[in-house]
């Protein structure tokens, strides 16, 4: 049965190879009764005629083999089950198309810059994630304090979310200890530990665990030093450590007025720069602003290449408040806080949420201190008179009653603005742009 098994639809090649074959055949018949015409038994009208008809057969077949190869090639993007071994067209599309994607920069960190890296590697492989490391809570934070290390548990989201594995081993790597002195503790973190301590240092050992989990792109801590947050409240009040600031601003009932770090001449790790130096398009968030995103751009040299850098860059502000940090923030106000960080950085565009929620979910986050952040035509009048540009779409997605971007969605949004740049860059930057449009519309 196994010329059944070959008979079946797969890569749409066979059956154009078999029309190659049987044109072959008919155009060497023709051949062969041309040869003894001298003992033709066939009018030769009908042998010119079935070597013609071989000849357009072949050429028509050869034709639909390269165009279902460039087809692979170009703009397929894999569809396969998990339990199903990688094909041609998974290689094809892995290796050659998304190497070819956009070079692109996320700083930021926590759950949704997780959530956009999920949707990003599906376009391009050409990823950087630069994640703070100014966490000292939870997990991450008793490593940080027991252990001297910077703190794990940033990185390891962005490690699952940018790598290739089963969902088992996503489980095991996110398993959080119930009881005992682990309690609390994620597996994840702990392999990251055991790897610091048999690496040079924290770089070496996320590029290894990286390697091991086959990661799509890379994922870089901010510093290698044990840096410090700090938060000054419009009362004055100074609070140290990131996992403090927003539950002291909810108790003295006092707002952020702005963050620093110590020490402040903490320098950023060199792939870190060197990668936003030559990226197409740097992201900032999504992501919380006092904790994970601006702490990025308080060390000088990722301020620095962002000064230099002639790449995009973009703010993507989270679709909810979060409490004791950004309660009641409009989009502008999330870009005034940058701004104010980081006065001389300019950003190019804003990629805000105008989609609305179901009441119940709202109801839900508005017990817990949260509402949605909503684009507003105010918002989108004073963003341009800054020089930014506005990009609005419903970009909520809610899975188990948490509300989070869309990260298919996003990240077309973020590879769109890349090449539509690349258009105006000549004859690369033309055929990218359409290859990549392609892909684009099959997600």
């Amino acid at each position: 049965m196994r010329w059944i098994e070959w008979m079946k639809p797969g890569l749409q090649i066979k059956r154009w190879a078999l029309i190659v074959f049987v044109g072959i055949i008919l155009l060497a018949l023709s051949f062969a009764s041309f040869v003894s015409s001298m003992n033709l038994s066939l009018n030769p009208i009908i042998v010119m005629l079935s070597g013609f008809i071989g000849l357009i057969l072949i050429l028509f077949a050869v034709n639909k083999v390269i165009s279902s190869i460039i087809n692979l090639y170009y703009i397929q993007p894999p569809m396969q089950s998990k339990t199903q071994s990688p094909k041609l067209n998974q290689v094809f599309y892995d290796k050659k198309i998304r190497s070819r994607g956009p070079k692109v920069v996320v700083i930021g960190g926590g759950t949704g810059l997780s959530v956009l890296l999920r949707g990003l590697k599906q376009f391009t492989s050409n990823i950087t994630a630069i994640v703070t490391v100014a966490d000292d809570g939870g997990g991450s934070g008793k490593l940080r304090e027991d252990l001297g290390m910077l703190p794990p548990g940033d990185i390891r989201n962005c490690i699952l979310a940018l790598a290739e594995m089963e969902p088992t081993m996503e489980k095991l790597l996110q398993y959080r200890f119930e009881e005992g002195t682990l309690k609390g503790q994620s597996f994840g973190n702990l392999l990251i530990a055991a790897m610091n301590g048999i690496s040079g240092n924290f770089e070496d050992a996320i590029k290894s665990i990286s390697e091991v989990l086959a990661v799509t792109g890379s994922v870089l801590p901010v510093t290698l030093e044990s840096i410090v947050l700090y938060a000054k409240l419009e009362n004055g009040r100074i609070i140290k450590g990131e996992s403090n600031i927003p539950s002291k601003s909810l108790e003295e009932n006092s707002p952020i007025e702005k963050v620093f770090i110590k020490p402040k001449e903490s320098e950023a790790v060199q792939d870190a720069i060197e990668s936003i130096l030559q990226a197409d398009i740097v992201v900032l968030g999504p992501g919380s602003l006092y904790t994970s995103i601006i702490p990025n751009l308080l060390i000088q040299n990722i301020k620095d290449s962002l000064l230099k850098t002639d790449a995009l860059k973009v703010y993507i502000p989270n679709v909810m408040t979060q409490p004791g940090e950004t309660d009641d923030y409009s989009v502008t106000r999330h870009v005034e806080a940058i701004l104010a960080h980081c006065q001389q950085i300019e950003i190019d565009c804003v990629i805000a949420n105008i989609g609305s929620i179901p009441d119940n979910i709202s109801e839900k986050y508005k017990r817990e201190g949260a509402s949605l952040i909503k684009l507003t035509d105010i918002d989108c009048r004073i963003l341009k008179e800054m020089g930014i540009e506005v990009i609005a779409d419903n970009l909520i997605e809610i899975k188990k009653d948490y509300v989070r971007h869309d990260a298919v969605k996003l990240s077309k949004t973020v590879v769109d603005l890349v090449l539509k740049e690349k258009l105006s860059q000549g004859k690369e930057g033309f055929i990218q742009y359409f290859i990549m449009k392609s892909v684009l519309k099959g997600k």
